[in-house]
């Protein structure tokens, strides 16, 4: 029975980067991963900050576009914020997370794909984990540490799913498709997001650039009751608007078709440990519920992890209990409030305060926008109220001069 330091289940973002930096500082880590290769299961939209690339040390291989606009659209109105220089990227999530578990290998680390993670046991004072490839039996590895990086599933933490707390639960679905080049240069440097009970109800709709002629067209919303809206329709019915009444595309190859389930905790009340299992990423509601972005807030929530996991190696440490009052820090004030905005927008806000909450962000500035939408400082909205009031009040006193 083989012996490893760590092993890391799920080799998405969180588990790719924690399993690189452990390996990196010479652990032996095994990164297991259930599918075969990256591309069966390229479920993100990916669209991160500039700053990504360089804070995690990422090669520019990895990027499908850069972009460098912001539009948002509703129901009866759209507004745009550009930028001279580039913004952000959306990230080819198959090949990113390929170059993590790339990195884990040329660090003397293992990386097993196509293995399924089964179940854990403590046996002799070592912790047992055990594997399945398809078509073959179960295999054995030991392990001083466990790392649950199995996103919403929760696989290792959780034995039972009624074992788990009560999750909000967005679902989500993205077109990969193939346009005209005229049609692709139209949306070649911008991210368009969607508001408002035409394009996604209890929820929102985007378009992305990827690779040359190819868009990304997704929708996602809440499995719950909106105070006003009482049909919606498929999350399948919103993307094919998109794609015939936005885009307005003649000829279109839907390359790809992939979704999931977010399952977030409501306060960040997972179990982040127990005894020598740490769980990482999605598994600990890193993924932010009013936007959906998750990579990189998996992957520095996977750094915090990694911190800790060195000094329980280094016998400095005998609990995680510091790595959890760590992550609430990092993250419980804004993830509680973006969570309250996200739910009253999605399921509460009427069209009409959606079309004013979107018409008073206008005299913001992109850096304002980019600090709101990514960086979570809701505080600047207040910039944007300002800007509306002082906008009707010049309005109303060009009436009083006539």
């Amino acid at each position: 029975m083989k012996s490893f330091d760590v092993v890391v289940v799920g080799a998405g973002p969180a588990g790719g980067q924690c399993a690189r930096l452990l390996a990196k500082s010479g652990n032996k880590v095994l990164l297991v991963e259930q599918h075969e290769d990256f591309y069966k299961n390229d479920f993100s939209s990916a669209a991160t900050p500039l700053e990504t690339l360089e804070k995690f040390d990422l090669p520019e291989e990895v990027v499908g576009t850069f972009w460098k606009k912001i539009v948002i659209v509703t129901t009866n109105l759209s507004r745009s914020w550009e930028s001279p220089k580039t913004l952000g990227a959306v990230l080819n999530f198959a090949k990113f997370r390929e170059f993590l578990a790339n990195e884990v290998e040329s660090y003397g680390s293992e990386v097993w794909m196509g293995y399924r993670y089964v179940r854990y046991e403590q046996e002799n004072g070592k912790t047992v984990v055990h594997l399945k490839q398809r078509g073959s039996d179960t295999i054995t590895v030991s392990t001083k540490i466990l790392v649950d990086a199995t996103g919403p599933a929760r696989a290792v933490m959780y034995e039972k799913e009624s074992d788990k707390p009560e999750f909000l639960k967005p679902a989500g679905i993205e077109y990969l498709i193939e346009v005209s080049e005229e049609d692709y240069n139209n949306y070649a440097d911008a991210l368009i997001f969607f508001l408002g009970y035409k394009w996604m109800p209890k929820g929102y709709s985007w378009i992305f650039p990827m690779e040359r002629n190819r868009l990304k067209v997704g929708a996602a919303c809440y499995r719950m009751e909106h105070k006003i809206v009482n049909k919606t329709e498929s999350i399948r019915f919103y993307i094919e608007l998109l794609i015939k009444e936005y885009i307005k595309a003649k000829d279109y190859k839907i390359i790809d078709v992939h979704g999931s389930t977010i399952q977030y905790c409501s306060g960040l009340n997972d179990i982040y440990y127990r005894d020598n299992i740490v769980a990482i990423g999605d598994a600990v509601s890193t993924v932010n519920s009013l936007g959906g972005e998750g990579i990189r807030h998996a992957m520095h929530g996977a750094e915090i992890a990694c911190k800790h996991i060195k000094k329980y190696l280094n016998n400095q440490s005998t609990s995680f209990k510091e790595y959890q009052i760590e992550m609430h820090k990092q993250f419980a004030t804004q993830w509680n409030l973006s969570e309250k905005i996200g739910l009253k927008r999605y399921l509460v806000d009427s069209d009409e305060k959606i079309d004013w909450g979107v018409a008073y962000l206008s005299p913001l500035s992109v850096k304002d926008m980019m600090d709101i939408l990514f960086y979570y400082k809701f505080e600047k909205l207040s910039k944007g109220l300002r800007g509306y009031f002082l906008r009707k009040i010049r309005s109303l006193l060009k009436g009083f001069v006539k």
